[in-house]
């Protein structure tokens, strides 16, 4: 058997045509024969089932998938897993265990460039208390705890990790700030990678939202405000 699995830095992809590499495995008996990785080749209309066919492929497993492509995949008789988050090694360590189970698509087709539909959910007031015992993530327009607050999460310029009892953090720049498609659900696979209890943010669209909650990690909303107000603010109320 052999399957095909949507990659992004290390990750299962959200969107399964759009992703920049696949992770193709080949299995038998329980185990695995050869693993390699392969770009994309392309996001043609109907070019992927005929080409992932051709190599042998028996499943697919991916984030997100629209209906037309699963069905075109159904056709050259490809099983497709859709709803699947996650390092790609834990996901293949699922699917040797047979344990493996499909979610929800977390691909929303087209109804936002960045993969992620808006909503009008107002963002909601700090819940005292909640999710302050462990590191945070925030999202940022600055490396530092004077920056603003980054209403979008997933296209934010910066990321930091902050204690937030005693303040001390680490930043670094989104690497998934320029992406196409999917900012939003990548950078939340990436966030549940990580050790922290929540997310600091503007809004989050409601599939990454999905991905956070999967993880155990919440979400705080805070928006025109620094880091250090942001935080400070919390401990305040969770004192």
């Amino acid at each position: 058997m052999k399957i095909a699995i949507s990659t992004e830095s290390g990750f299962v992809s959200a969107h399964f045509g759009r992703c920049p590499a696949y992770t193709l495995v080949e299995i038998e008996d329980g185990r695995i024969i050869q693993r390699w990785e392969i770009p994309n080749p392309g996001h043609q209309p109907g070019f992927l089932p005929v080409y992932l066919s051709q190599m042998g492929v028996n499943a697919i497993i991916a984030g997100g998938m629209g209906p037309r492509a699963q069905g075109l995949f159904a056709e050259k008789n490809i099983q497709t897993l859709i709803g699947v988050q996650g390092p790609v090694d834990e996901v293949i360590e699922k699917f040797l265990r047979q344990e493996l189970e499909a979610g929800q698509d977390l691909c929303d087709h087209g109804h936002h460039p960045e993969g992620t539909c808006r909503h009008e959910e107002t963002p909601g007031k700090i819940e005292a208390g909640t999710y302050i015992e462990g590191k945070i993530w925030v999202t940022a327009r600055g490396p530092d705890l004077e920056a603003e607050v980054d209403p979008n999460f997933g296209r934010a310029a910066y990321f930091l990790i902050v204690d937030p009892n005693t303040l001390e953090f680490k930043s670094f720049v989104n690497p998934h700030s320029q992406a196409g498609h999917g900012a939003g659900i990548q950078s939340a696979q990436f966030v549940a990678g990580q050790a922290v209890s929540a997310v600091l943010t503007g809004q989050v669209g409601p599939k990454a939202q999905q991905v956070l909650k999967s993880a155990g990690i919440g979400v705080i909303r805070a928006e025109k405000c620094t880091v250090r107000e942001a935080l400070t603010w919390l401990k305040r109320k969770g004192a």
